[in-house]
């Protein structure tokens, strides 16, 4: 059976003393993707990678390195991100006063671009925008830290996505942000998410084989 979903673990949530040995091991597993959680301690009260760790990781391992920049006028860090290897590149609405030219930008530079919306900003900030955008990220939880609540209204906001991209004809991915766990997978899932981001839920419970098998569990009953 076909996976019903791609599954990004967040680093934010791993052993940062050995993060090649945890990419390694989530290859390991079977994971695809790998999701870096960048934070400035300007757009979100915290702080994370940057460039030269992402770059420093790159040569270790071959899985599709989705990074979301939660900083402030991320425009002026593309490059050096495109440079350090990142697949996917994910800017936020919020941060950028020049949306579409961030987003033309990162495909310039050969990177999948893609657009976050925190939960209190609406779909048609990014609604004109689809065509140009390999995914769009719904965050179900405010940026900034792990292990936080999923909040309920994400759901709707899901299924209005997801009528929106199938209005345009278009085969964009929904990414799904914040609580994501094996007990709400499918209900995302069903509602529109493409590829779900998973922190604490999954790097909290290893083996990390054996936790992949439990997101995908739900799915296999029917």
């Amino acid at each position: 059976m076909a996976a019903p979903f791609i599954l990004s673990p967040s680093l934010l949530s791993c052993d940062f003393g050995r993060l090649a040995e945890e990419l390694r091991d989530l290859e390991a597993a079977g994971l695809a993707w790998a999701h870096w959680d960048v934070m400035d301690g300007a757009f979100v009260p915290n702080i994370t990678f940057g460039p030269l760790v992402i770059g420093a990781l790159r040569s270790r391992s071959r899985l599709f390195f989705d990074v979301h920049l939660m900083i402030e006028r991320p425009e002026r860090y593309l490059t050096q991100f495109a440079d350090a290897g990142a697949d996917l590149i994910c800017v936020h609405a919020e941060a950028t006063a020049h949306l579409e030219r961030a987003v033309a930008e990162i495909a310039r530079l050969g990177a999948k671009p893609a657009v976050a919306l925190n939960p209190a900003t609406p779909l048609c900030a990014v609604e004109y925008l689809l065509p140009q955008l390999h995914m769009v990220l719904v965050m179900s939880v405010n940026p900034g830290f792990g292990g936080q609540k999923f909040i309920p209204f994400s759901l709707d906001k899901i299924r209005g996505l997801k009528a929106m991209i199938r209005a345009k004809g278009l085969s964009t991915l929904i990414q799904v942000d914040g609580g994501a766990c094996p007990d709400n997978a499918r209900e995302l899932v069903e509602a529109g998410a493409d590829v779900l981001v998973s922190g604490s839920a999954f790097f909290g419970f290893p083996p990390y084989a054996e936790r992949l098998d439990a997101f995908y569990a739900p799915f296999a009953k029917g």
